[in-house]
């Protein structure tokens, strides 16, 4: 065999391939034709050099060389080394020893190409041939040949570069879709520019993407040019089809395809499969297409040039809508299926929205946009979604149709999980009363329920009164979202005994439907009201069955929510490592998010789980991170909720003023919001900070615990009692509730005086300090979980042991004592 037929002699390393040369060094045993084909510039020359380095007998034909299909025999037989007889090639080569043929570059004239290949196998001779399209002929193999994997791709780059790989890299090898040929004209910059600065240039990959090898053909100089090999291949028709698909950021059916193109595409689209420029999708009941965003930015290109763009956006936006709309009714049967079928489409319908909120008439956008609130309430996106609707309202700031509160609508349900402080209730307001003048009852009741999911954060008596409107004047997810909502303002009542049976009523309405968000939220709170009631075991079922709830989503909001339920329940049962096997996962999650995300809870479960495990600098790192989303807005119902948490890890690193300060803050937030379980728990910190105080503090405590139900924290009460007192029958071994009465009868026989300040019960002394800043007997109450009758009852007892009259005598005798 002469040598200058022998196989090319790379320059450069082949990197990477091994699953890929074992499947086609497979192939080759069996089939008579394989065909490496792919787009331009995925290394199909490369792969069959090095496939067919293994093999024995094997001859090398550059087609490249040729534009004329009537040489193509020629050409081979010239590569193999046997005189051109008509009609005899293949049986010479057979005859010359040779038992593999590669035909490199057959797409230009693929016919002729297709007849060697024929011949040559019926001679026995095994081909190999490399092209942007199949041969097309009988026992072919098509290999089509897959981007580069991450690892590979990231070698490559590092190689040709000689760089220390880095999170640059290894995003702009992504962004280059794995394509060899962007990769190593990539990374040919790097003598010149910083990989970063190589990662923003791709934003115009044509142009940088200049700077090929001496030595090869044309169009492998450039990404460009080997784009335009592609293209200029194609006919006519096939050509406005292919820069019409550019439009599609994430891919297309066949049904959108055509509505951008106009006519069937089926044709076409086989055509451009073949050609290795479109990839069909065929594991699912729909087809699904897509190109390689390299080849769909060339494609955009060639639309620009074509002076089509515009139009062809109209269309694509108008297709993006159609999809929607006829989604729509999902929305009330099954949101699982409704939000698999726009997730597909998330990215071209971005692409719409962006386009169409910028045009002169911004309608068919608005209305696109007003149709995705739900997508961007469930998944990752919601800051996005957030801008997006803001733009759509803000086009048309002065309207006051049932679009607009829609839209309005839309924007408070996104911000429920995105942003809610604030933004939530205002947006949720606006479109209520748009609504209403529009006369869109749907929306109005949606509108009146987000209004109450807004201001429940701080204020649960006009949240309540909200949501039980909206209940009644609404159907479907509005009803179980109100009833959700009844339950959790119960539950941070703790009037359990009426919020279990409002929250399991929601679960089984959300779930009929598939509402996974807020039937999670309802479980979590369902697993915290069983877990503060004693029902350990119950609680962790019901904190699983939150997380399985929101899995599917993906989210950060919901499952960073129900992940840090269901840490509190293993912590509360001493299952530390459980704690942390379930949190740590999620942390890592969120911290890699590019927008630090809404997770109400998950940074507190860090805090306890470290406070707990012996870490009260991290503890406190963690507490305080919880509260940084409110942005300085503190008043809502989980910042006493932290603060106590805080008060603990500063408390164990021995900043007792610091521990003080945030332990009087969540003791008063929690009284004026109303929050009887976190005032317990403020107060049962306040005695480990004030030990003059400590038993008082804690017979407090436990008697706000044992009125409400709150079984589990009784047993930390009564075992902190235990500890002062020396009394070990408080320590309540088997029964709670008979050693919470054994406490209180207890703490009834101590020696107080008969009279004076001293004599007052701290219930009384709380009362009295109440009634001196001038509250009413019903506002007392509220601050402390009484009824009026029995703040009345407290009052008499005072007037009785200060001998006392009045409320003014009171004042002025109590501003003396507690100056004093």
């Amino acid at each position: 065999m002469s040598p200058q037929y022998d196989l090319p002699v790379p320059l450069t390393t082949f990197v990477g391939r091994t699953a890929e040369l074992a499947a086609l060094a497979d192939a080759l045993r069996t089939a008579p034709v394989v065909t490496v084909a792919g787009p331009g510039g995925c290394g199909k020359t490369r792969l069959a050099i090095a496939a067919a380095s293994g093999q024995d007998g094997v001859r090398w034909v550059d087609l490249a060389g040729t534009s004329d299909p009537a040489t193509v025999p020629e050409v081979v037989a010239e590569a193999v080394g046997v005189l051109l007889v008509p009609g005899s090639l293949s049986r010479q080569v057979a005859e010359s020893g040779v038992r593999l043929v590669c035909l490199d570059n057959c797409e230009h004239v693929l016919g002729a190409a297709a007849d060697v290949a024929v011949a040559l196998a019926r001679a026995g001779v095994t081909v190999l041939a490399t092209s942007r399209e199949p041969l097309g002929v009988p026992g072919e193999v098509v290999w089509r040949v897959p981007p580069l994997s991450g690892a590979d791709a990231v070698t490559l780059f590092r190689e040709r570069a000689n760089a220390e790989e880095s999170a640059a890299m290894r995003t702009a090898c992504a962004r280059l879709d794995g394509i060899p040929l962007a990769i190593e004209l990539a990374a040919a910059w790097s003598s010149t520019l910083s990989v970063p600065e190589i990662l923003r240039g791709l934003d115009d990959r044509f142009a940088l993407l200049v700077r090929g090898p001496r030595g090869v053909a044309a169009r492998q100089a450039t990404l460009a040019a080997s784009m335009a090999w592609s293209h200029d291949l194609l006919d006519d028709a096939d050509r406005v089809l292919f820069r019409r698909l550019g439009v599609f950021a994430g891919g297309f059916t066949r049904a959108s395809a055509a509505a951008v193109r106009g006519g069937d595409v089926l044709d076409g689209l086989a055509r451009l499969v073949d050609k290795s420029l479109v990839i069909a999708d065929t594991r699912d009941a729909v087809t699904r297409y897509r190109m390689l965003e390299t080849i769909r930015q060339y494609a955009v290109a060639r639309l620009g040039a074509a002076g089509e763009e515009d139009a062809v956006r109209e269309r694509h936006l108008a297709a993006m809508l159609r999809v929607v709309e006829d989604l729509a009714p999902l929305l009330e049967e099954d949101k699982d299926a409704w939000r698999a079928a726009v997730e597909t489409e998330q990215e071209n319908l971005r692409a719409a929205l962006e386009w169409g909120l910028g045009q002169a008439d911004p309608g068919p956008a608005r209305r696109l946009a007003a149709g995705l609130p739900w997508l961007w309430h469930l998944n990752r996106h919601g800051l996005e979604g957030l801008a997006l609707l803001r733009r759509a309202v803000d086009a048309r700031p002065d309207a006051r149709d049932a679009l607009q509160a829609r839209l309005l609508a839309g924007l408070a349900l996104v911000a429920d999980t995105a942003q809610p402080i604030g933004l939530e209730y205002d947006a949720a307001q606006a479109a209520y009363e748009i609504a209403t003048e529009a006369g869109d009852t749907a929306t109005a009741s949606l509108a009146r329920l987000l209004s109450a999911v807004g201001l429940f954060y701080r204020d649960f008596d006009t949240a309540w009164a909200l949501a039980t409107e909206a209940r009644a004047g609404g159907a479907g997810f509005v009803v179980d979202g109100a009833v959700a909502l009844l339950g959790i303002i119960r539950h941070l009542r703790d009037e359990h005994d009426e919020a279990t049976p409002l929250l399991r009523a929601a679960v089984a309405g959300l779930s009929r439907r598939h509402d996974r968000g807020v039937a999670s939220t309802a479980l979590g709170f369902l697993a915290c009201g069983a877990l503060y009631t004693g029902d350990v075991e119950g609680a962790r079922a019901l904190a699983e069955e939150g997380v399985r709830m929101a899995r599917p989503l993906a989210d950060y909001h919901r499952i960073g929510s129900a992940t840090a339920v269901l840490a509190t329940v293993e912590m509360a049962g001493g299952r530390l490592d459980a704690a942390a096997a379930a949190l740590e996962p999620v942390v890592r999650l969120v911290s890699d998010a590019e927008h630090a995300p809404f997770v109400p809870g998950l940074a507190r479960a860090m805090g306890q789980l470290r406070l707990l495990s012996g870490s009260p600098d991290e503890a406190v790192e963690w507490f305080t991170r919880e509260s940084s989303w409110l942005d300085g807005d503190a008043d809502v119902y989980l910042t006493p909720q932290t603060l106590t948490g805080l008060a603990a890890a500063l408390r164990a690193r021995g900043e007792v003023e610091a521990a003080r300060a945030a332990c009087d803050r969540a003791l008063d937030m929690a009284r004026r919001i109303g929050m009887p379980r976190v005032v317990a728990d403020a107060l049962a910190e306040s005695a480990f900070l004030d030990p003059a105080r400590a038993v008082e503090l804690h017979h407090e405590a436990l008697a706000i615990r044992a009125d409400h139900g709150l079984w589990l924290s009784c047993v930390d009460s009564l075992s902190a009692l235990a500890d002062l007192t020396g009394d070990d029958r408080l320590r309540a071994v088997t029964d709670v509730r008979a050693a919470v009465d054994y406490a209180r009868r207890s703490r009834g026989r101590r020696g107080r005086p008969a009279s004076g300040w001293a004599s007052l019960t701290p219930a009384e002394q709380s009362v009295v300090r109440l009634a001196a800043d001038g509250l009413s007997n019903p506002d007392i109450g509220a601050r402390l979980f009484m009824s009026r009758g029995t703040v009345k009852t407290h009052l008499s007892h005072v007037y009785a042991k200060l001998g006392v009259t009045n409320r003014t005598e009171l004042a002025h005798l109590a501003a003396r004592l507690l100056a004093d």
